[in-house]
């Protein structure tokens, strides 16, 4: 495998065709999982004579849609992946037997695939077979495409993202609950689309009991690609009930698509009737005061979730948060006031020092319709005081 060396230069042309490769990729933003989002450009004497990108799971890879539209002028072309090419079977052979077959001339990967069951085993099987490879071009962009995808395989662990809704003074509902809505139409279609592109969405029993959400995406047609079946990526809708609690006649068990109920005790009698329901139940690590959330991350990514998106209360939200579980927040704030006797944001462990507080560190900040989106990571905790006079 030739990993390319720092200050390896790759050229101008080589950027252009490996972002055109980018953005094919983008086109299974939706669709591809549990698989990575990949694309692939085939150039040869300076034109592109072949491109493609991986749309499903089962389907074909993006290197094999190229050669196909590539045909014989494949061959001594120069293929840019978004990934490495994979180089074990799976539902489809490997793609490094394809590219053999064209007689490519050189392959660039983005990065190295994080499956273990490839993890430089292509590169080096192309390099067998008399190929050049380098690797390392735009492969920051390339992970970030496919955050969860590298996550759970470099973790065992889906890519969690914690969306957050407040009002400007930092409430999320009324004292009695209420809280439909405080952001606009245009944000929580916002969210849908978040829902869209994740696995599943975890919430927990005390937004199952209060709200009682679908936790379903509802988007029109035509802001889904052709090739969305929303019958099989609907995402796998979780709940956290430790005490297994959960009434069998939510809208969550009755919406179309699978359900998970994670608990931590063995209540036969309330687990037959939630799979009557058409959930599926599974006992983990806790009590029935909580369940252990490494484990519950831990059971997603054995079932092949790559992005989990939480949405839930306070108390929920706040742990993850705590226990540094959250890769990504997605805080819609909405310009209204709730005031003081409103619902809090996050339950969060009280802190005896301004040391010892938790810094997020800005990605984005967006406006959707009359609200502002702010997309942040989690930073170090134990920040340093601000210097300065006060």
């Amino acid at each position: 495998m030739a990993e390319s060396a720092p200050g390896t230069p790759f050229t101008a042309a080589d950027h252009r065709w490996m972002a055109r490769a980018l953005q094919l990729a983008r086109a299974g933003l939706y669709t591809a999982r549990p698989n990575p989002q990949v694309g692939c450009v085939l150039v040869r004497n300076g034109a592109v004579v072949g491109e493609g990108a991986h749309l499903r799971a089962g389907g074909p890879h993006a290197e094999v849609v190229a050669l196909a539209a590539a045909g014989a002028a494949a061959r001594e072309a120069t293929a840019y992946v978004t990934l490495e090419p994979c180089a074990h079977h799976g539902r489809t052979p490997p793609c490094v037997e394809a590219l053999v077959a064209a007689r490519v001339g050189r392959v660039i990967a983005a990065h190295v695939d994080p499956n273990p069951r490839v993890a430089g085993q292509g590169l080096a099987r192309l390099e067998a077979a008399g190929i050049a490879t380098a690797c390392g071009l735009l492969a920051e962009g390339a992970e970030a495409l496919n955050r969860g995808f590298v996550k759970r395989m470099r973790t065992g662990r889906p890519w969690v993202t914690v969306k957050l809704a407040q009002s400007l003074d930092g409430r999320t509902a009324l004292a009695s609950g209420e809280s439909r809505w405080i952001t606009s139409a245009a944000a929580r279609r916002d969210v849908h689309r978040l829902r869209a592109r994740s696995c599943a969405i975890v919430t927990g029993l005390g937004t199952l009991l209060a709200d009682d959400p679908a936790l379903t995406v509802r988007l029109d047609p035509d802001e889904l690609p052709q090739h969305y079946d929303p019958d099989l990526l609907a995402p796998l809708r979780v709940v956290l009930d430790p005490g297994l609690r959960a009434p069998p006649g939510a809208r969550l068990f009755q919406a179309p698509g699978r359900s998970l109920v994670c608990s931590a005790v063995d209540r036969p009698a309330a687990a037959a009737a939630l799979v009557a329901a058409g959930a599926e139940v599974v006992r983990l690590p806790g009590e029935p005061a909580g369940l252990d959330l490494v484990a519950v991350l831990e059971e997603l990514g054995r079932r092949q979730v790559n992005e989990a998106l939480v949405e839930a209360g306070a108390t929920l939200a706040g742990a993850l948060l705590a226990a540094g579980l959250v890769d990504e927040l997605r805080l819609y704030v909405a310009p209204t006031l709730l005031g003081d006797s409103a619902r809090p944001l996050l339950r969060l462990p009280a802190l005896t020092s301004m040391a010892a507080r938790q810094t997020l560190v800005i990605d984005q900040v967006r406006q959707v319709g009359p609200d502002l989106r702010f997309t942040l990571r989690p930073g170090p905790c134990n920040a340093a005081a601000d210097s300065g006079d006060s």
